[in-house]
């Protein structure tokens, strides 16, 4: 009993030992992002975001699934084993020569033990499993795909806003500085007697917006953060930073419009095309599952009687048998027309799909060139507004100053530059973002190139 009970022992604690490798495993694909660029914050989502792992997991029951299909060529062999008591033996009657006998057959105890093997030579379901095999692969592979995709554009996007919120603040913070700075010269001629109450009231007003809009755009900083921990699977009480430079993000918005349109290139529709190969493969199979089976069987039986029950095993009976089955269909009714009937129009309603999505492709295409050129535009009335505002503010600062220009006038254009500059932030957050629809609508997106310049 002691040797059993240590091999139980040593198998409970194989998965102990097999289970510290992987939690180290994957603590060390942590890593912290710190200052972290957006093809890193990408890689990182590609790795750790919770929808992507169970896209890869989906594949891995996929191909379980298609393994355990396929393994019904293989040989099946199964045991069987009875154990029987007739209480009643069967008595048949035996005559010889007009005279009647009684025989009973058998024993009182039987018992059997059979092996068998079978082994499948041809078979509809079968062949349509090794030939649909191929297309179950490609259709979880590319479940997978149009998963990065999204993540890849969803990523993007949250990161892009994140930054936009960050230069936002900076503004803000900027010109909260540059008010207070006001409030204090404002209240010093008002002490002074060279102003009335009024600008500084009015400098007070300003300093109160300003640092309300600044609490807003730190509060909501928070929240895009935390978003964008959900999107790659962050921890969420884990040191978080991005880092980025403003140039590099104008410099991104550059898109070449000239590209044609590709179907192909769009993971929407190379599904619709995987589906209605695996429809074909149905169709094919509907044909074909009325076809004759043939298989091929082995057997070993060990059997036992005796009427006693202590002796039952003490002698075996074997027995062996080996052939062939064969099995034909002869009449089904109109199963197999009407069944071949609904697969064809399956594949007509596919066509219409692939059609269908055609036109959402194309739909998708013009909307996002046109919202991508439209915001190009506006990103550049944008920073020539800003370069503008930035020229009036300086010289009415100066002519303020020097008493030229009134403290509304100073304001009024305060509150242009701001406005310009927030605008300007605004259209290149929307112009990025227009530039990834267009690329996905493209369906250019690279899964091994993370970098979206």
């Amino acid at each position: 009993m002691r040797t059993p009970n240590l091999v139980l022992v040593l198998l409970a604690t194989i998965p102990i030992f097999i289970s510290a490798p992987v939690h180290a495993q994957t603590d060390a694909e942590r890593p912290l992002l710190i200052d972290a660029s957006l093809k890193q914050v990408i890689e990182y989502a590609l790795k750790h975001k919770p929808e992507v792992k169970q896209a890869l997991i989906d594949e891995e029951i996929g191909e379980r699934d298609i393994k355990s299909a396929l393994s019904g060529w293989l040989p099946q062999i199964n045991a069987d084993a009875s154990l029987n008591h007739n209480l009643k033996q069967q008595v048949n009657a035996l005559t010889i020569d007009g005279e009647t006998s009684y025989i009973t057959f058998g024993t009182k105890n039987t018992s059997a033990v059979t092996l068998q093997a079978d082994q499948q030579f041809l078979n509809a379901g079968l062949i349509q499993a090794s030939k649909s095999a191929k297309f179950y692969r490609q259709q979880y592979k590319q479940a997978s795909e149009n998963k990065r995709i999204t993540t890849i554009v969803e990523v993007s996007k949250a990161f892009y806003d994140i930054l936009t919120s960050q230069q936002q603040l900076k503004i803000i913070s900027e010109n909260t500085a540059r008010l207070e700075k006001q409030l204090k010269d404002a209240r010093a001629q008002y002490e002074s007697g060279l102003v009335d109450k009024t600008d500084y009231q009015r400098a007070q007003i300003s300093l109160s917006n300003s640092r309300a809009d600044k609490k807003r755009t730190d509060e909501l900083l928070k929240y895009k953060y935390a978003y964008l921990k959900e999107l790659i699977g962050y921890g969420t009480n884990t040191e978080f930073s991005l880092g980025f430079d403003s140039n590099t993000m104008e410099q991104e918005v550059l898109l070449d419009t000239t590209q044609l349109l590709n179907y192909q290139n769009r993971i929407e529709y190379r599904q619709l095309l995987t589906q209605k190969q695996l429809q074909q493969i149905n169709t094919s199979y509907t044909k074909g599952a009325y076809l004759p089976k043939l298989s091929g069987f082995i057997n070993y039986g060990w059997n036992y009687m005796n009427n006693n029950f202590s002796n039952l095993y003490e002698e075996s009976f074997p027995s062996s048998v080996a052939g062939l089955k064969l099995n034909i269909p002869v009449f089904l009714g109109t199963k197999r027309t009407q069944e071949i009937k609904k697969s064809q129009l399956l594949e007509k309603r596919l066509d219409l799909d692939l059609e269908n999505v055609k036109n959402q492709i194309n739909t998708d295409y013009e909307r996002a060139l046109a919202t991508y050129k439209s915001n190009l535009n506006d990103w550049k009335t944008a920073n020539a507004n800003v370069i503008i505002s930035k020229q009036v503010y300086n010289t009415i600062k100066l002519q303020y100053d020097e008493g030229i220009k009134s403290y509304l006038d100073l304001m009024t254009s305060e509150t242009d530059l701001r406005t310009a500059q927030l605008n300007y932030l605004n259209a290149l957050y929307s112009l990025l973002s227009a530039k990834l629809d267009v690329r996905q609508a493209l369906g250019t997106i690279s899964l091994n190139n993370n970098n979206q310049q």
